[in-house]
């Protein structure tokens, strides 16, 4: 088969996904497509640009989910709604791919145009909102960094061992608030991330000021 930047860029994702940042490299992808490392070369021409492609195809494609997410609102849809639909969407566009998590959070860095368009965008959406100009870009940071820390826990591996039935009892009488916090919002992980989005967006609003009030 014809070896393509798509191709390459496809490997990449499938070996970023099973070794990580630090395991991936120009010879193993290359191992992966049956080629020379060489040849690779021609294509894309560095492991960087190949983060950087990686980055932008993960980031590209939320962007475009969280485009059909919004279109889906209806007209009246306020400021926290689109929030929420960008923020689902992302969310559901990171968890496509195995390691998608560690690769996004990484995607301002290369400079991809997918993420930086995504940020303009939620950006957008907190100046129509009228959240002040010093508050916004945290916020909308606070955002992307919150979903990307979910997904992230989301795709982390599961214990290497069993918790013991002991171990149980003990969290429970050393950590009883943080037990009963968690047995609060033992909710789905979709409605959790839900609520976490909107609870955001209520902090958020509490920034922007009436007009008229200084």
């Amino acid at each position: 088969m014809k070896l393509t930047a798509d191709r390459i860029i496809d490997a990449g994702m499938t070996v970023f996904a099973e070794s990580g940042y630090h395991g991936l490299s120009m010879r193993k992808v290359a191992e992966r497509l049956g080629a020379h490392a060489g040849s690779l070369y021609y294509h894309v021409p560095s492991k960087s640009a190949l983060l950087q492609l990686m980055a932008d195809r993960l980031a590209c494609q939320a962007y475009e989910a969280g485009t059909a997410a919004l279109m889906a609102l209806p007209e009246q849809a306020g400021w926290k709604d689109r929030v929420e639909a960008q923020a689902v969407a992302l969310r559901h566009s990171i968890r496509q791919h195995r390691g998608g998590a560690a690769l996004f959070a990484d995607s301002p860095k290369v400079l991809s145009a997918g993420a930086l368009s995504l940020m303009e965008r939620l950006l957008q959406t907190l100046l129509d909102a009228g959240v002040p100009e010093g508050r916004r870009g945290v916020a909308a940071d606070a955002l992307l960094s919150h979903v990307t820390g979910f997904v992230l826990q989301e795709q982390g591996d599961p214990p290497a061992a069993a918790v013991t039935p002991q171990a149980v009892a003990e969290i429970h009488d050393r950590f009883p608030m943080t037990v009963a916090a968690a047995s609060a919002s033992a909710h789905g992980l979709d409605e959790k991330f839900v609520q976490s989005v909107r609870l955001l967006c209520d902090g958020i609003e509490a920034q922007i000021r009436p007009p008229g009030r200084p």
